[in-house]
């Protein structure tokens, strides 16, 4: 195999589909082309890609032009020309399983109902176990028909929410190829809200670990620290 790792965003061809739901993708693979220096000018296993070095290592960037449902064949093209190992393959895709605003990454699993996912698995056969970005993009309001929905455009705030969330795919991204897939799902799955501190008991604090692993809780003793004028 090849030292080569392949990043894939899904979308659809087209100036009409260029800033729908379906094609935020495609959006993450074009910040990254521009944020690297990179250009997506080659067209090649139905796809245009960009190559170059991104933290380090050698990467190519790739747009499939085969429409969302056929996404597996720009990917599997890909995959045999370059001799890509599938531990070096990374998709973005839309999600409307996923609340706007939240990542989920995956080192393997299913497609979850998202069709160029699907056609990728169907296309890899046995090799399934490739790291994907999955971007939140809600469902539908009322009873609107999916198809539509992921047709859309991101308008008002949702807009802007969309732009910081590309933000975090993109050093996503980056997390993958410099540290892996383990740590990149620790440190940016979610809505990208930090962590709450633990709450402080007034009054007490924490004595160093005992030998049994245990932490024990003492109480401070007023004056403890200081005289009784400077407590």
């Amino acid at each position: 195999m090849t030292d080569l790792y392949l990043i894939v965003g899904l979308g659809n061809p087209g100036k009409e589909y260029e800033n729908t739901r379906h094609n935020v993708g495609w959006r993450v693979i074009d910040e990254l082309a521009r944020r690297h220096g990179l250009k997506l000018d080659k067209k090649e296993k139905k796809s245009i890609t960009a190559s170059g070095v991104m933290n380090g290592k050698k990467v190519i960037l790739a747009k499939p032009q085969t429409y969302m449902n056929l996404s597996g064949e720009a990917v599997r093209g890909l995959v045999d020309f370059y001799k890509i190992d599938t531990d070096h393959l990374l998709t973005i895709s839309d999600d409307l399983d996923l609340p706007l605003g939240t990542l989920r990454l995956r080192k393997t699993g299913s497609a979850g109902g998202q069709n160029g996912l699907k056609s990728i698995i169907q296309h890899l056969g046995d090799n399934q176990d490739f790291s994907r970005v999955r971007f939140g993009i809600g469902r539908p309001p009322g009873k609107m028909n999916p198809k539509d929905y992921v047709l859309q455009g991101f308008k008002g705030d949702d807009a802007i929410l969309v732009m910081e969330v590309v933000d975090r795919a993109v050093k996503a991204v980056e997390t993958w190829l410099a540290e892996g897939i383990d740590l990149a799902m620790t440190k940016h799955n979610g809505d990208g809200t930090p962590p709450k501190a633990q709450p402080v008991v007034p009054g007490e604090r924490k004595a160093p670990s005992t030998t049994s692993g245990e932490r024990k809780v003492q109480p401070i003793v007023p004056g403890e620290h200081g005289n009784k004028d400077n407590p």
